[in-house]
């Protein structure tokens, strides 16, 4: 999208967080994680961690495809791995991580404020 690109055309750092948020989302639902099962039992997993390898620099225009897959599962804290690629040319632009933590959010609902549940 246009919207996520610089006047240079290159496409900026905060769309690739969206796109690996969305992957995170289909991932979580795709492992029973759905959103509306954790809105009614007020546990969310909350991003702790991002970290993002750029490879190459992805452009206006590029179609992109993003692969996700649960990395690392532990008892209240998982990550998933990402991987963005061109098809075209099967280039790598970027080697996400995300590693996130459950928490119940029923006391963040009260005060308004995230509170990390202990390890």
């Amino acid at each position: 999208m246009f919207f996520d690109t610089d006047c240079g055309g290159v496409v900026h750092n905060i769309a690739y967080l969206r796109f690996i948020e969305t992957a995170r989302t289909l991932l979580a639902e795709q492992l029973g994680l759905g959103l509306v099962q954790m809105a009614e039992d007020k546990k969310y997993p909350v991003v702790v961690r991002t970290e993002i390898d750029y490879r190459r620099a992805a452009k206006l225009g590029d179609r992109l495809v993003i692969e996700g897959w649960l990395d690392q599962l532990e008892r209240v804290r998982f990550s998933c791995a990402f991987r963005i690629v061109r098809p075209d040319d099967d280039a790598v632009r970027c080697l996400p991580s995300s590693k996130c933590q459950r928490q119940n959010c029923s006391a963040c609902r009260k005060t308004g404020k995230n509170i990390v549940s202990p390890q």
